[in-house]
């Protein structure tokens, strides 16, 4: 074999992994062995969040300074155990009419993932074979807006979704935005979830028509936060909880607690950034998985 390839085992599974000195992350030298032991660590508590959803991946194989290419179909040389699903493939913009995806069931399938330096892991709001089980509000500033402006917003939508009953959860989105994920019942189209948030996203904007904007025209960004309540469409994916992003540093898509978002809108700098993964993978183990209820289930939104 090689000397720049290995195999291991990981739960059963023979891997080959190759290359781990490669420097995925230049400005910091992180290297693909050090992504692939991140994802090995953070599985615990990142796998319940993409289990039995169809994955699409963003793959960087020169380092998020290359090329990347979104990758949604499993790879001609994908092992017989990964879990893989024949799928619709609404909104394809390769005219497929279905793509077998991959489903990243188990460790040994994130660690295959992590060794073809597929660093950002994005997944639907919606289980294989359900109606949305997710909702999500993507929080995208405009410069000079930046995440202080984010939490501000985020805390307007989560008092605004308590009022229907709907309990949301913050993160970071690991680049400069945020986003809020809460649970929803499961029995309602993507359509009908899409509907209600873009009312709610609506009324923000009338009721903070100068700091929020709910229309996706970048012209009308600038200086404001836009509520991208399209992401619930059954063609979008969002990042995952924990799914590493591609700039500079190897940040995070982390979860927050509401106290540090609060703490954000009372002036305290620092309290909301854009995580590391040695950040995350430390805040993981002192508060565990501060979105493991998104899992439990959720009301229907108002139709």
């Amino acid at each position: 074999m090689p000397a720049d390839k290995i195999r291991v085992e990981v739960e059963g599974r023979e891997l080959e992994l190759s290359n781990l000195d490669k420097v995925l992350y230049p400005a910091v030298g992180f290297t693909k062995g050090e992504v692939i032991d991140y994802y090995s660590r953070i599985a615990p508590v990142l796998l319940p969040h993409i289990r039995d959803r169809a994955l699409t991946r963003i793959r960087f194989p020169n380092g998020v300074d290359g090329q990347s290419f979104f990758e949604k179909n499993a790879p001609a040389n994908t092992p017989d155990w990964v879990r893989r699903k024949r799928l619709p493939a609404p909104g394809s913009t390769k005219d497929r009419e279905t793509v077998d995806y991959v489903v990243a069931d188990d460790l040994p399938t994130l660690v295959w993932l992590a060794n073809l330096a597929a660093l950002e892991l994005h997944s639907p709001q919606w289980k294989i074979g359900a109606d949305p089980d997710l909702l999500v509000v993507d929080l995208d500033p405009g410069a000079p807006a930046g995440l202080p402006e984010c939490c501000a917003v985020a805390v307007l939508m989560r008092d605004r979704l308590a009022d229907d009953g709907i309990t949301s959860y913050p993160k970071t989105s690991g680049k400069k935005g945020m986003q809020l994920c809460a649970p929803v019942s499961g029995r309602q189209s993507a359509e009908v979830v899409a509907g209600y948030v873009r009312r709610v996203a609506e009324e923000l904007e009338r009721s903070a028509p100068k700091s929020i904007t709910s229309k996706m025209a970048k012209k009308l960004r600038p200086g404001k936060v836009f509520i991208d309540w399209s992401q619930n469409s059954a063609a979008k994916t969002t990042v995952a909880p924990y799914s590493l992003r591609a700039q500079p540093l190897p940040s995070v898509s982390t979860p927050l607690t509401w106290s540090e978002v609060e703490a954000v809108t009372k002036g305290k700098k620092g309290a909301v950034r854009q995580f590391t993964a040695a950040e995350v993978l430390v805040r993981v183990d002192e508060q565990g998985d501060l979105m493991a209820d998104l899992l439990a289930g959720g009301p229907e939104v108002p139709a």
